[in-house]
């Protein structure tokens, strides 16, 4: 329990330090956050992306007056569902109607107070970095009265402006180690990256789902970094890391993905059980994730330049798979339940590997009903035509402009 002049005192303390920050870099974000009465905005991505910043360059464009509470709070850190009723007494006597609230998602029962407000005629934004358990709450508290969005990491055309750099080869490579969490593209200082991975582990997944073998699930998630575009299967990988269950496996794989630090690709069908039975492949959601935590001794260029087209897909798409049949596409994306692109990606195109990555793709175009595919390269370009089909081999800094 937390008394109401505590709850008014962090209230006051973090609103005089969350206004003192700087605006930031303005993110591509902030145009499309959705906002509409009666509906609480949920803006949801991994620790560190940038969810508060945005909050406070949509409190400064927009609201000249708000509560800002960040649940992530160690004075907070006995909040109990009850002490909300508190809270809202302090909301009630300040007058404010618009409600800015950080990482809420800690409070068991948040939603029930949030649903609460919205019939009282608040204006709420809830920012959180867990997708599923999100997802899940608002299901049962707030179907039909939330509008939801996903914040990633500075995109690529985000990490070029902030950092003044030509779009062009050199810029891809120096994205490709750099990746977009904001405070280490500012700073390039690695151990950001290690406390951000091992925040998540502890406190986003192990502490809130119970895991008691830490170490078992730090082992795991470094071997997952490392093998980023890999095939990945819980029954495969059974008695690695003391780990003896292939349903363990598969509840850490949905943690680290709820938790937006790795994603497990399926394979296309229109079958849900072909999708669940068949090895899914593993990427990372920010580069310089796999840069800093990776225990790969090569520089795996090509892997990572495979991983950055899924995460620019991924910004794009809600639905992203890789197509196997007699040949192999890496990226297959849907939108609404219809097929929209096909890519492949290949670092560099050459006589070994033209005719896998051309037949492949071709193969997928022609399975999907598709006129138009792409391969994706670090530097090369040039069009194919075949039976009405088009195939543009672009380069990567090219692409990741559209």
């Amino acid at each position: 329990m937390i008394r109401q002049d505590e709850i008014a005192l962090v209230v006051d303390s973090q609103k005089e330090t969350f206004l003192k920050r700087e605006s930031g870099f303005v993110r591509d974000a902030l145009m499309y956050v959705p906002v509409a009465d009666s509906f609480a905005t949920i803006i949801t991505g991994i620790r560190r992306c940038g969810k508060s910043t945005l909050l406070l360059q949509l409190l400064r464009r927009d609201y000249q007056d708000a509560i800002y509470l960040n649940f992530d709070d160690i004075r907070l850190s006995g909040f109990e569902v009850n002490d909300f009723a508190r809270l809202h007494r302090e909301i009630e006597k300040r007058e404010i109607k618009v409600l800015f609230f950080d990482e809420i998602q800690v409070v068991e029962g948040w939603e029930k107070y949030v649903n609460q407000l919205l019939r009282e005629g608040y204006k709420v934004f809830v920012t959180g970095s867990n997708a599923s358990m999100l997802s899940i709450e608002l299901g049962t508290h707030l179907t039909g009265r939330h509008l939801s969005m996903e914040l990633f990491p500075f995109s690529y055309s985000e990490f070029i402006r902030f950092k003044e750099l030509d779009n062009g080869e050199e810029a891809i490579m120096k994205y490709l180690t750099t990746g977009g969490i904001p405070e280490y593209v500012k700073t390039d200082i690695p151990v950001i990256l290690n406390a951000l991975v091992d925040d998540i582990l502890m406190r986003d997944i192990a502490v809130r789902h119970a895991v008691r073998d830490a170490n078992s699930l730090r082992q795991l998630t470094a071997f997952l970094i490392t093998n980023i575009g890999n095939l990945v299967s819980a029954n495969k990988l059974v008695g690695m890391f003391g780990i003896k269950s292939a349903a363990t496996f598969l509840e850490y794989f949905s943690f680290l993905k709820d938790a937006y630090l790795l994603e497990f690709v399926p394979m296309f069908s229109y079958s849900l059980k072909i999708q669940a039975r068949n090895p899914k492949k593993v990427y990372v959601m920010d580069m310089g994730l796999y840069t800093e935590n990776s225990i790969s001794t090569s520089d795996n260029i090509g892997r990572r330049l495979e991983n950055l087209i899924f995460l620019h897909l991924r910004r794009k798409y809600k639905h992203v798979f890789y197509y196997k049949e007699r040949g192999e596409c890496d990226f297959i994306a849907m939108e609404k339940n219809t097929v929209k692109e096909a890519i492949q990606v290949c670092l560099d195109v050459n006589d070994e590997n033209f005719d896998r990555e051309y037949n492949g793709l071709l193969e997928a175009m022609q399975s999907l009903g598709l006129k138009e595919g792409t391969i994706v390269t670090l530097n090369q370009q040039d069009v194919f035509e075949k039976d009405g089909m088009t195939i543009n081999m672009i380069p990567a800094s090219e692409f990741l402009e559209r």
